[in-house]
């Protein structure tokens, strides 16, 4: 088609499919705007919406009591072990001493010392009794950290069985949100495709085609950039059949448009090849011979042939000769390339004036008539 266009057509050709991208572009911002912000239409749910409050509220009292408690206790035991390791250290320390005294005492075999003895051997027991106490402490505060984190893994286990079913119930209000936030955009893309139908078969050639094609474009982005990567899976199965219901109308659609092209294709054929000719667009006709294909059936013909001027499929005429030169020509030029004589002209003069072997067939047999 660009062949048969002139240089200043082609570049407002280009322009105008500038314009139409241009169009579909600020087209697409808008709409991904507005699909982007479908979203916020619905609430944002969380957890706690969906949990047993009466059941989990005291629990998780119950966890934080025993968290704090547990720590408290942590603290407090660590208070405990320093305690009982100064209590152990002195009290070897102690016996330590008090032993190397006995051993001297021995050696020595002194009785005025036996009132020191008494002395040592008591501070020796008061320092294990320190001792006790300080591991009797330490027990009952690993008592109070165990019985804290057991109760809080209690609480956490059955506020654990809760969260699992909030959760579950979570799940199944995000599967309905996104159903209804996909059903929003099948109702904005939907009206979309069907207008760009509807403006593909009515209007892609009109006066404003730049800004039809660029909606076109742009419902085409709606519908497979906006749409269906959010369509909902289920395992694949959704995806599967509606994938497979769109390939059967499209594929439905396509047979139909290739049988009403071929039996439109059949009628033109059975036409007069003038009748034929006049329906054909110049344009289209020209784009098609720089094709080497039949501007009429669109079958290859070899068009350098000079033997050749009617299609040996449909039979259609591909080139005639001038009616004031008789040079040959295209049949679809509308003026002579020879002579630049009208085709039009041309035509009515070749109708009204005999060709002229046939006004030299005329002389040689005139003579001869009268005769």
């Amino acid at each position: 088609m660009s062949k048969s266009l002139r240089l200043s057509e082609k570049w407002f050709r280009r322009g105008l499919w500038l314009v139409s991208v241009v169009f579909a572009g600020f087209l697409i911002g808008l709409g991904s705007t507005l699909v982007g912000d479908l979203p916020q239409v619905e609430r944002v749910r969380q957890m706690d919406d969906f949990i047993d409050h009466v059941a989990a509220d005291p629990l998780r009292a119950t966890v934080k009591t025993s968290e704090a408690a547990e720590h408290k206790a942590s603290q407090e035991l660590e208070q405990a072990e320093l305690q009982l390791n100064v209590a152990q250290q002195a009290s070897r320390n102690a016996r330590e001493t008090f032993g190397n005294w006995i051993a001297t005492r021995r050696a020595t075999a002194q009785p005025d010392q036996d009132s020191e003895l008494i002395a040592r051997t008591k501070a020796l027991d008061a320092l294990k009794a320190a001792e006790d106490k300080a591991e009797v402490r330490l027990s009952a505060q690993q008592q109070i950290a165990l019985d804290a984190r057991q109760a809080q893994e209690r609480a956490q286990e059955q506020l654990g069985v809760l969260e699992h079913d909030a959760n579950i119930k979570l799940e199944a209000e995000y599967r309905r949100i996104e159903l209804r936030v996909f059903g929003y955009r099948l109702a904005l893309t939907l009206p979309l495709l069907a207008v760009a139908g509807w403006l593909f078969v009515k209007k892609r050639k009109s006066t404003y085609w730049p800004f039809v094609w660029g909606f076109i474009y742009f419902a085409l982005f709606a519908f497979f950039v906006e749409l269906v990567p959010y369509l909902p899976s289920y395992g694949g199965y959704v995806r599967y059949i509606v994938g497979i219901v769109i390939t059967v109308l499209v594929g439905r659609y396509a047979i139909v448009g290739l049988n009403r092209y071929l039996a439109k294709q059949k009628l033109a054929e059975q036409q007069p090849d003038q009748v034929r000719r006049e329906e054909l667009s110049y344009d289209v006709a020209l784009a098609r011979l720089a094709k080497s294909v039949c501007p009429g059936c669109e079958r290859p013909v070899d068009l350098k042939s000079t033997d050749i001027d009617f299609c040996p499929h449909c039979g259609i005429g591909l080139y005639d000769h001038c009616g004031h030169c008789a040079a040959r020509k295209s049949a679809f030029s509308k003026f002579c390339h020879a002579c630049g004589t009208s085709a039009a002209a041309s035509a009515t003069n070749s109708a009204v004036t005999p060709p002229a072997d046939s006004r030299a067939a005329g002389r040689l047999t005139g003579p001869v008539a009268a005769l």
